[in-house]
């Protein structure tokens, strides 16, 4: 650790001079957060702040440079002192100073004591001038070659400080070009890939919704260095923000050609007033680096992500059943009963019943009403969730509910005795979101509302083993009756840490309990709601054409056993394409058993029996390799390797009429020899596939593929390479 000394600092600025005290690093010291292959690489210069000098390919020991920095690498800059382009913090001190410096204090990097996998780094800055304080953290995941980052900021100054930028991270990279991969789009499309290549200047991504990360984008980005993102090739970073809130991505590209991605809680109306001796902590910001394309950027954040990122993730997920399209909320306990022998006769493992079970004084029949009333309706439901329960279990099935706690209809007991525990603005008229409003979870009352909720479902009903937690509207007059005037702009933050307590409460007290995150389909797919549950519905667009692309999309950052991938009539395809697409996520179904025709009840049924008895594992642990991109061509194809390469499948999806090529599958061991199978076939079919039944060795199936069997749209094949002894 260096010496610190200090002295005055002299800075040219537009022709005047400006003299500064700074922390000066009498030997300049070099910090590394790394992996198993990459390298965050960070000096301490002689003025004292705290550079970067790379981030990328992990190398041989990273000496300080002999000369001194540019402002520009700065590695979390701050404003309003001499740097220039957009800072990773901004303040305004008890003073009113509106400019901030980070010196070098100290730094700790230790494994951590539970996981020596883990390494934790720390380094410690502060303002010369104040008492003000920024520790950005680290936890490097070495296997998964994963960087998590973050920054605490506390202060004791004499009065608030108030924080207008609080960027969880801001690393610089260089190359010659930059290609910016986003995923985006809406409600029913989400998940689309659009690539471009960065200009000079300032690229923003956002999202300003508040209590959902996202409908019109996804906080996660691809970024291509040199040329656009291949799967196999080229160095690619990704990155991903544990936030379920309004996020920022800023691209800032500057004029010697360096570019910086400041990462985090969107600024935008958020400016917080940091009280004395209180901590901000930023939430963490997930970045992973490949010299082996993007495909290596998917497969890196898939194993961390059943390692560390959600919950269970090495817990097969559920076969469900649902009832939303075959009900919607027009069903009665008889009706639903009489779906669990459906379920059952299909082989599913679990039974969600969804929207529309509960309100009295204001039942729930329409989206109009009842949301903040959680008692069972006793018309529908005379003998409650228990029995419901207790019927699934007879029939050898697991019972599941759907919440949405954190709403109210203004139809509801709770918004009639308490209007003033929602979001809302004063002297505006009310807004509604699918006929709802937002509990404020800033207010501990609403707060704790909402966790009751939680809990006065689950523990009187000790069947349940499953839920799916619902948000359907996102804040659009963000103001709270609770917070004092200048404490508004908290509002937004402070709410996604008390959903996220309550979140964690939930996981804690029912660990036997699994869990799907909705969010009007993708609003919460990210890696700060996800610890806490064990799968998401990506879309309530289930049509399976277009589901190839909205899972191929969240596929790049989120592994197969996360998406919820569900057969239902959506789109009118064939009832095989809609199974082998929905058997590349965590399979179900959305279907009334009793309007199925004895063809589509046999194949939904084998497909079931498929993936319970041979895909599922495979599919959920397995490394992902897209072979061909949607976006690309009238044909799909994809496959997941077991980690020892022992076993392979590949799916391939016919998305139009087109002559092809022979279909080439990656990750197996070129050493080994695979018995191919075509699997999933209709009943009585024989397969079209030349190899099948054939054994090969893995270099040949590599190099030179199969032919496809597929002759026509939306046809699929589900293709199965095991092991030769």
């Amino acid at each position: 650790m260096p010496v610190l000394t200090r002295r005055p600092v002299y800075l040219l600025l537009s022709g005047c001079l400006f003299a500064a005290s700074f922390a000066i690093a009498a030997e300049p010291s070099v910090v590394t957060v790394g992996t198993a292959h990459s390298a965050l690489t960070l000096t301490v210069a002689a003025d004292g702040r705290l550079y970067e000098l790379g981030y990328g390919r992990a190398t041989a020991a990273v000496a300080a440079p002999r000369r001194p920095p540019a402002r520009e690498d700065e590695f979390h800059p701050p404003a309003g002192n001499g740097y220039l382009l957009e800072p990773a913090l901004q303040a305004v001190h008890a003073d009113g100073n509106t400019s901030t410096e980070l010196a070098y204090l100290s730094h700790e990097t230790a494994a951590d004591p539970r996981d020596a996998n883990v390494v934790v780094t720390r380094i410690k800055l502060k303002d010369p001038a104040y008492p003000f304080f920024a520790t950005l953290c680290f936890r490097a995941y070495q296997a998964e070659d994963v960087i998590e980052q973050w920054a605490e900021i506390s202060h004791d100054e004499p009065a608030p400080v108030v924080l207008s930028r609080f960027a969880s991270s801001a690393p610089v990279v260089k190359a010659d070009s930059y290609w910016l991969t986003q995923f985006q789009g809406n409600y029913m499309r989400e998940a689309g890939l659009v690539e471009e290549r960065l200009a000079p200047g300032l690229k923003v991504l956002d999202s300003k919704l508040g209590v959902r990360a996202q409908q019109m984008r996804n906080p996660s980005f691809l970024l291509a260095l040199d040329g656009p993102a291949r799967e196999e090739t080229g160095e690619v970073f990704g990155g991903t923000l544990a936030w379920s809130g309004s996020f920022q991505f800023a691209f800032d590209l500057d004029w010697d050609n360096r570019l910086r991605a400041l990462c985090g809680i969107n600024p935008f109306g958020e400016e917080y007033r940091l009280a004395r001796g209180k901590t901000f902590t930023t939430p963490a910001m997930l970045w992973t680096w490949s010299a082996a394309g993007k495909g290596q950027v998917s497969r890196n954040f898939h194993r961390w992500a059943r390692r560390y990122g959600i919950r269970d993730g090495d817990k097969p997920r559920p076969v469900l059943l649902n009832n939303w399209e075959a009900t919607h909320m027009d069903f009665d306990e008889k009706k639903i009963v009489a779906l669990f022998d459906g379920a059952k006769d299909l082989g599913v493992d679990l039974f969600l019943l969804d929207d529309g079970w509960f309100g009295n004084n204001h039942p729930r029949d329409t989206d109009r009403a009842g949301l903040g009333e959680w008692q069972v309706n006793k018309k529908k439901l005379p003998h409650g969730l228990s029995y419901l329960a207790d019927e699934a279990a007879k029939r050898g099935i697991k019972f599941g509910i759907w919440l949405e706690p954190e709403m109210t209809n203004p139809a509801s007991d709770l918004f009639v005795a308490h209007p003033d525990w929602v979001i809302r603005q004063p002297k505006r008229e009310l807004q509604f979101g699918r006929n709802q409003l937002i509990l404020d979870l800033t207010r501990p009352e609403a707060k704790e509302f909402t966790w009751k909720v939680i809990d006065d479902t689950f523990a009187p009903n000790p069947g349940i083993a499953y839920v799916k937690w619902d948000c359907n509207r996102y804040v659009t007059q963000p103001g709270s009756p609770y917070l004092p005037p200048d404490e508004q702009q908290h509002l937004l933050i402070d709410y996604q840490w008390a959903l996220y307590d309550v979140m964690h409460r939930m996981a804690e007290k029912y660990p036997a309990i699994m869990a799907m995150v909705c969010a009007g389909g993708s609003g919460r797919v990210d890696y700060g709601a996800l610890k806490y549950f064990h799968s998401f519905w990506p879309s309530d667009n289930t049509d399976p054409l277009q589901r190839i692309y909205i899972q191929w999309g969240f596929g790049h950052f989120f592994p197969a056993e996360t998406i919820a991938a569900h057969v239902t009539d959506m789109g009118h395809r064939p009832v095989k394409f809609a199974c082998d697409v929905a058997l590349t996520g965590a399979f179900g179904v959305d279907r009334d058993v009793a309007k199925m025709t004895a063809e589509e009840k046999q194949t939904i049924t084998a497909s079931i029996a498929l993936y319970k008895n041979s895909l599922r594992d495979l599919i959920a642990q397995g490394d992902l390799y897209r072979l061909e991109s949607p976006y690309e061509g009238k044909r799909a194809a994809l496959d997941y390797v077991a980690p020892d390469r022992s076993r392979a499948v590949l799916f391939v999806y016919q998305l139009g009429e087109a002559a092809f090529g022979p279909v080439k599958p990656r990750g197996l061991d070129p050493a080994k020899r695979y018995r191919v199978r075509e699997l999933n076939l209709p009943a009585g079919a024989r397969s079209r596939l030349a190899l099948d039944n054939q054994v090969v060795d893995g270099a040949t199936l590599m190099a030179g593929g199969l032919a496809s069997p597929l002759r026509r749209a939306v046809e699929s094949a589900v293709i199965e390479f095991i092991a030769e002894p």
